[in-house]
Order: C-alpha cells, then sequence, then structure tokens
C-alpha cells in the first residue's frame, strides 16, 4: 500500500476530539465532497483506504489473540508440560498447593462416604461389610490424590505458559505501532457510525454486564476460575473486595468516557443512552 494511504490512516487515528461534536463536522464533510467535483475520485480513494485499512485491522486483531493463545498452548503441552510432569514425579511434591484445593477434595470424600452409607441404608439386605467400605473409600481418596495433584502440575504449568503468552502479547503490541494506530481508526469509525440508538443499547448492555445488579455474581464466577487456574487461594475476603471495588472503578471509567468524549462527539447518543436508562 502506498505511503499516503498509511498517512491518511494514521491521521484518521489520531484524530483529536473537537469542541463541534464529529456528526455535525461529518455532516458538513459529507456536503463538501458533493459539491467537489473531485469527488469520485476521492471518493474511490477514500474506499481504498477503508478496504485496507479494514483488511489490516482484521488481520491484526486475529494475530494479537491467535498468536498468544497458540503459543501458550504451544508451550504448555511441548515445553513447559515434559519439565513439570518429569519433576512432579520425581520429587513427590505435596497433593494440594492451596488450602481451597484441601476444602474442596475432603467435601468431595466426605459426600462420598455419605452416599455409600445412604446406598447401604437402603439396602440393608446387601451384606456389605466395613472393609469393603473401607477399600472403596480409599479407591476414592487415591483418585482424588491423582486429580489434584495434575491439578497442581497444571497449575504451575498454567502460569509459565500464561507469563510466555503475556510476553508475546506485549511483544507485538510494542512491534505493531502502525498497526494498532490502523485499528483505533477502525474501531472509531465502527463505534461512531453507529446510529444513537445502538450506541445508547451498547452502553447499556455493557454496563449492566460488568457494572450491573447482577454483576457481582459473574466477576465471582470469573475470579474464582481465574484463581483456579492459577493455583491460588480462592480467598472468600480477596474475591469480595475485588467484586467491592473493581465494578466501581470499571463504573467510573464509563461515565468518564461518556463524559468526556461521547458526550463531544454524540450528543444525541448520551441523550438517547440518559431516555433509555431512565
Amino acid at each position: 500500500m502506498k505511503y499516503w494511504n498509511l498517512k491518511r490512516n494514521n491521521q484518521f487515528a489520531f484524530e483529536k476530539v473537537g469542541p463541534i461534536p464529529r456528526s455535525i463536522t461529518n455532516t458538513f464533510e459529507k456536503f463538501r465532497k458533493e459539491l467537489d467535483p473531485n469527488g469520485e475520485s476521492e471518493a474511490i480513494e477514500e474506499f481504498r483506504i477503508s478496504r485496507h485499512q479494514t483488511i489490516t485491522s482484521v488481520k491484526y486483531i486475529l494475530l494479537l489473540f491467535i498468536s498468544p493463545v497458540l503459543v501458550n498452548q504451544a508451550s504448555k503441552f511441548f515445553v513447559f508440560g515434559p519439565c513439570i510432569d518429569y519433576l512432579w514425579n520425581q520429587e513427590q511434591p505435596k497433593i494440594f498447593l492451596n488450602s481451597s484445593q484441601e476444602e474442596r477434595a475432603f467435601a468431595e470424600l466426605q459426600r462420598f462416604e455419605e452416599k455409600i452409607h445412604f446406598e447401604v441404608l437402603l439396602n440393608p439386605s446387601e451384606d456389605i461389610s466395613y472393609e469393603i467400605i473401607e477399600k472403596r473409600v480409599q479407591l476414592k481418596a487415591r483418585e482424588l490424590g491423582e486429580y489434584y495433584a495434575n491439578e497442581s502440575a497444571n497449575a504451575v504449568k498454567n502460569i509459565l505458559s500464561d507469563i510466555v503468552s503475556i510476553f508475546v502479547f506485549i511483544l507485538l503490541m510494542i512491534t505493531g505501532q502502525r498497526q494498532i494506530a490502523i485499528v483505533k481508526s477502525f474501531l472509531n469509525e465502527i463505534i461512531y457510525g453507529l446510529s444513537d440508538t445502538a450506541k445508547a443499547f451498547l452502553i447499556i448492555l455493557f454496563t449492566d454486564m460488568f457494572v450491573g445488579f447482577h454483576s457481582p455474581h459473574g466477576w465471582e464466577v470469573i475470579i474464582e476460575v481465574i484463581l483456579r487456574h492459577l493455583g491460588l487461594p480462592e480467598s472468600r475476603d480477596f474475591i469480595f473486595l475485588f467484586i467491592s471495588t473493581f465494578p466501581v472503578i470499571l463504573d467510573t471509567v464509563f461515565k468518564y468516557w461518556i463524559f468526556r468524549y461521547l458526550n463531544q462527539v454524540s450528543p444525541s447518543a448520551v441523550a438517547t443512552y440518559h431516555n433509555m436508562n431512565e
């Protein structure tokens, strides 16, 4: 692609928010182009720029998200996996990495024992000795030990592979400054090109999803999954502290973005948002 295309993309990407709403300036710009005798050639040029911008943005977004995932899985299964499994079997470390794993294992073993006793009470005619029950409990305990040992090993693998993925992601961000500028322009055109109703709908959807009344339950599940993924203790105090602070910060960021940027770019979208949110 020619240099003027890249220059034009960079100009769109770093367009500043002015005192006049962008919708008004776009209307006058469109009217000016319709009266311009060279409007047809400019339209073809803008189409080429838009096509280049779209293709470049889609490719870079896919690269930005697929590459870390592929590196994560490859490093986990082919690099860290064999090493961790070998050391885990050689050293024979503790089965549990944290107290949360112990609590889950003990609770599951207790439920298994209660299930066996319940089955015995339901079928008193069957002659089941205490030794048989104890043997079944021991087998279940061994299964749980193997399961949580594998979970602990996987947690170590996840930490190492996630570090590599984050490094790859940061490297792509640093080396792709030009592509990031094009992606920013591409996303700005998509977001600000939506109708006022669509903008208001998306704002309400995301705010209610992440900072709304029911969002704490979702955040609780997400934090528990992340902590379990990394082999960290599932501290209820930490989870409740995160839920009580992070959504508030996120809500403040949303409101600041609406006040600082969207209110200047598209005041009608803000008015529609307030009307829909009432």
